[in-house]
């Protein structure tokens, strides 16, 4: 038993696990701001524009039931934000990416003053040989 504990242990104290556990409490936050931008901004800037209606309240009513349209919007609204800006993050961290997989292009370095006079005496004596 001792041996799946300490197995779970190592699995739990991964730079993994933590990574995920900070990306889910941040991305909590951020679902937050989201919605109040949404809610308390832009729906509210939008409903004028289109004549005053409160999208909270926009409602439809089906026999007895209440279909309500404008939280969908708003869900909708703040799907659009956070994919957007997902994708923008993947689009940066992709960037980098690339960047870091860039192979630097390797250049020969011109020949050393010796390397050409060496080179030279080769040539010369390749020639005298063949006379």
């Amino acid at each position: 038993m001792s041996g799946f504990l300490k197995e779970f242990r190592d699995f739990a104290v991964k730079g993994n696990m933590i990574d995920l556990a900070i990306g889910v409490i941040i991305g909590a936050a951020f679902g937050a701001i989201v919605s109040s931008i949404v809610d308390d901004l832009f729906m509210p800037l939008i409903g004028i524009v289109i004549g005053g209606i409160d999208f909270s309240a926009l409602v439809i009513q089906v026999g007895e039931a209440q279909v309500r349209i404008g939280l969908f919007i708003n869900a909708v609204v703040k799907f659009t934000i956070i994919a957007f800006v997902l994708f923008m993050v993947v689009k940066f961290i992709n960037s980098l990416k690339r960047e870091a997989a860039k192979e630097p292009v390797e250049t020969t370095p011109a020949p050393t003053k010796e390397e050409v006079l060496l080179t030279e005496i080769r040539d010369a004596l390749r020639a005298q040989n063949r006379i």
